[in-house]
């Protein structure tokens, strides 16, 4: 849409000129439930620094009816256009704006979303900001540097609930008057207005009261754990207060789990937003509870990290993502009576993964990224951002130590309360409590893209004992396309030293903690100190960085990878074999028989969840096409073997009972699915509950053993959201050309899908098996995809333009017709970015089919 972007540049310009005061909202909401659009009223009081200037405000709205500036009206139908309102001739210090304008419900997850609950027809909404759309509710100065106070009043239907950044108000027909915001940026300002179903409680310590509200759709309210979820909330609140060394800062403390969110939450002051499907309709394993609670976590540390105190412009948002990320995980392994104290393990196994993964694309760039404009920023919500930002912290925190680190945050809220930052803000406070001047430190790791090698090089004398041992670290070149140079980066790191006890266990011996810096570091031993079973090389993952084994390390890890003791040291090694299959320096056979000899023993059930995924990715695209039926032959027999032979009821069953249906295939194994789904077949303790009925019911319609009228009578039992979600994506699954064209045409074609159909569609439409049948949209792709990017909001064209790019066609002709696209259609950069980070997937996946064609 013209108009709707907003350049580094003008929000400079406007911040200099403009300080902003107050911004009065009044929103009629009372047709909401037959949607369309509703009246809203904005009026903003503001400061200007000069006489006779012009800027402009933001309105992404069908239609403006008045626009009045100081007293005086202009003609709305010459100053809105490209959805912003022009400003002339304001007066110097204070000004008045009013703008009145009808403003559009939405169904992407953008602005005001508006969902309506086929469980009792009754419409739910909820607004989603980040990063620029309050725009598409009220008129605003819409960038995060001109804070302000904001006061909404809500007309809503009868018998509904209004809940915003402020306490709730008792209504006066209908009528609901929120008291002023404290001053915050526009993007975290919220309203969630419907029948929501609530539970409320309190949250007291040392005097200090805040009010805590949990809500969602009275459909979900029979499987709302509210308990545990005030019991993570509790523990945030305890352990950030205290590190923090400031009071939770807003009024009350309100979690509403929304339908059809986009993101994971969003930290929007007092009143945070989390996708509803974390209210759990069915038995889930630990591992989407511990994700869950990191959620919880995450976004109540931004009520410091990113509310409390905002970055100044998007270039520092990674300050925001990456502290709530550091300090979730670290509530969670270290707050007293945590249910989660190997946090790090996960941290390691999933979010790193995801920032190494990240780092190798062609679109990597420095932790603190340059954001020209909105449209570089819609694209950053990305593994540099929370995870390698996270990881470098984590470092950082190695590097000038726990209590230091924590002393300077508390210096810089206190500082910078309720107002704007730069990154040398915070390292300014941490230079300060530390005495460590962090200047090259910066420069190595925030400043810089991409990743360094660790590896040991160990020199041992005919006893066994070391005489040399060098860290050698090396720094790829990067990515084509790529920005920046390679760099060697200073890095905080521990050794660990781990031998085989007499039950059989890898259990570390020793522990060295050192400064790597440059191509070689020497490490001091005591003379005689005898060479280990496994050297491991950022023990504890405290730095960032890929991993390499030494040769005798490696095979000992190869035999007994699930013998480590602890759970930490096992997911460094799983994760450096995962990142050696994907770089084709292990071939896929040869890590599925790692995976095979190890993951039985592995207690981690999030570990296992992640080799379940990585080892079906593996196969489907990392293995020579002529081995891939066999390594996946062999990978479905050993699910099915794991499945029986799991704890019944245990999170291990259900795991491997999902990891099963995934890739089952032959007759025999539909069968058993078929059976497992109609009740003729069982497996002790295995409970058949909905989501896992729809796991088998997805994988039958996508192998053609369900079809249309079977979808439907699943449908019928689950009359609900997400059993619509469900059937879409089994409906889109099916191995015709009729579901596929079907399918396609709903989300290329027509532009009236939900954002979460929309998706749910898209991941049934990709199916791994269905390659051939998949082959002649490659080309409709390109023919539509930048139009689908010019025409839809970015939520919706971001999930087409990466869903449904050809990543399964793994062919030098598809490197070649995306190359040939991207030389000729002229995409925007951001377009561009995600076009190529897919086509470095299929660049990957042929290098690894080659190196595992070779290894045969």
């Amino acid at each position: 849409m013209p108009g709707t972007n907003l350049t580094r540049e003008e929000a400079q310009r406007r911040a200099e000129l403009l300080s902003v005061d107050s911004y009065a909202i009044e929103l009629d909401l009372s047709g909401a439930q037959e949607g369309g659009t509703y009246r809203s009223v904005t009026t903003v009081r503001f400061d200007s620094a000069e006489a006779g200037a012009q800027t402009f405000i933001d309105l992404v709205a069908p239609t403006v009816h008045e626009v009045v500036l100081n007293g005086t009206a202009l003609d709305a139908a010459t100053v809105f256009a490209d959805s912003r309102i022009a400003l002339t001739g304001l007066e110097a210090g204070p000004n008045e704006l009013k703008v009145v304008a009808d403003c559009a419900y939405t169904n992407t997850g953008e602005g005001l979303h508006r969902f309506v609950d086929p469980v009792d027809d009754q419409a739910y909404l909820y607004t989603q900001f980040e990063v620029p759309d309050a725009r598409r509710v009220f008129a605003s100065f819409e960038q995060p540097d001109l804070k302000a106070t904001f006061q909404f009043t809500v007309k809503a239907p009868s018998g509904w609930t209004v809940i915003s950044n402020s306490p709730t108000p008792e209504p006066t027909d209908d009528v609901w008057v929120f008291e002023p915001t404290p001053r915050i940026s526009s993007y975290i300002t919220a309203l969630i207005v419907g029948p929501y179903h609530s539970v409320h409680s309190v949250y007291e310590k040392d005097g200090q009261s805040v009010p805590l509200g949990i809500y969602c759709r009275p459909s979900l309210a029979e499987f709302l754990d509210a308990d545990e979820i005030f019991d993570v909330t509790r523990q945030g609140f305890d352990w950030f207060q205290e590190k923090f060394d400031y009071d939770y800062p807003f009024a009350k403390y309100d979690q509403l789990f929304v339908p059809e969110f986009n993101a994971g939450a969003m930290e929007n002051a007092g009143a945070v937003t989390i996708r509803d499907q974390y209210v759990f309709r069915s038995k889930v394993t630990d591992a989407a509870y511990e994700v869950r609670a990191e959620t919880i976590l995450h976004e109540l540390a931004h009520m410091w990290f990113g509310d409390l105190v905002t970055m100044e412009w998007w270039n520092d948002l990674w300050l925001n993502e990456s502290f709530a990320t550091y300090t979730s995980i670290a509530c969670q392994a270290y707050a007293p009576g945590s249910k989660w104290p190997h946090a790090w393990t996960t941290f390691a196994n999933s979010m790193k993964t995801w920032a190494y993964r990240q780092d190798q694309l062609p679109s990597t760039h420095p932790i603190m990224a340059d954001i020209r404009d909105l449209d570089d920023v819609l694209v950053n919500f990305d593994g540099i951002t929370y995870a390698k930002g996270a990881s470098v912290l984590k470092q950082l925190v190695a590097y000038v130590g726990m209590d230091e680190f924590f002393q300077g945050v508390q210096a810089y809220f206190k500082a910078h309360a309720f107002g704007n930052t730069r990154l040398s803000d915070l390292l300014g406070a941490l230079e300060q409590t530390s005495g460590r001047d962090l200047t090259a430190w910066s420069k190595a790791w925030l400043e810089t893209a991409g990743i360094n090698i660790l590896r040991p090089e160990i020199e041992v004398d005919g006893e066994g004992a070391i005489t040399s041992f060098t860290v050698l670290q090396e720094a790829p070149a990067l990515p084509a396309g790529a920005q920046g140079e390679p760099t060697l980066r200073p890095h905080r790191i521990a050794i660990g030293f781990y031998d085989l006890d007499e039950t059989g266990k890898l259990v570390r011996t020793e522990r060295i903690e050192l400064d790597v810096d440059g191509a070689r570091t020497a490490v001091e031993l005591p003379a005689g100190t005898r060479r280990p079973a496994v050297v491991l090389l950022n023990d504890d993952d405290l730095s960032y960085a890929k991993v390499r084994l030494d040769e005798k390390s490696l095979k000992v890890v190869t035999a007994h990878l699930g013998d480590f003791a602890e759970s930490l040291p096992r997911a460094l090694c799983w994760a450096s074999a995962w990142d050696m299959t994907r770089d084709g320096e292990l071939a896929t056979r040869d890590y599925l028989a790692l995976v095979l000899s190890g993951i039985a023993k592995e207690s981690d059930i999030g570990v296992v969840q992640s080799l379940h995924r990585q080892v079906k990715l593996a196969l489907e695209l990392y293995a020579a096409p002529e081995w891939r039926e066999t390594g996946l032959a062999k990978w479905t027999e050993a699910s099915l073997e794991q499945l029986r032979a799991a704890a019944p009821g245990s999170d291990h069953q259900l795991a491997w009972a999902r990891a099963y249906a995934a890739t089952a295939r032959t007759g025999e194994q539909l069968d058993l699915l078929q059976g497992l789904l109609d009740g003729t077949e069982t497996v002790d303790g295995l409970a058949v509950d909905t989501e896992l009925r729809w796991a088998f019911v997805e994988r039958l319609a996508a192998t053609g053993r369900l079809d249309e009228k079977a979808i439907a009578a699943e449908l019928e039992r689950d009359r609900t959201a997400a059993g619509e979600r469900h059937a879409a994506t089994a409906r889109a699954a099916r191995p015709t050309a009729e579901a596929k064209a079907e399918a396609w045409a709903s989300v290329v074609e027509g532009d009236t899908l939900p954002n979460a159909v929309q998706e749910a569609v898209i991941g049934g439409f990709v199916q791994f098996d269905q390659r051939e049948l998949l082959a002649p949209y490659t080309e409709k792709f390109f023919a539509s995809v930048k139009g689908v990017w010019e025409s839809r909001s970015h939520e919706i064209a971001q999930q087409i333009a990466t869903g449904l790019y050809p990543s399964l066609q793994v062919s030098q002709a598809t490197l070649d017709t995306t190359d040939a696209w991207l030389s000729s259609a002229s995409p925007n950069a951001a377009l561009r970015r995600l076009i190529s980070e897919s086509r470095a997937g299929v660049e990957r996946a042929l290098r690894a089919r080659e190196a595992d064609a070779a290894s045969s």
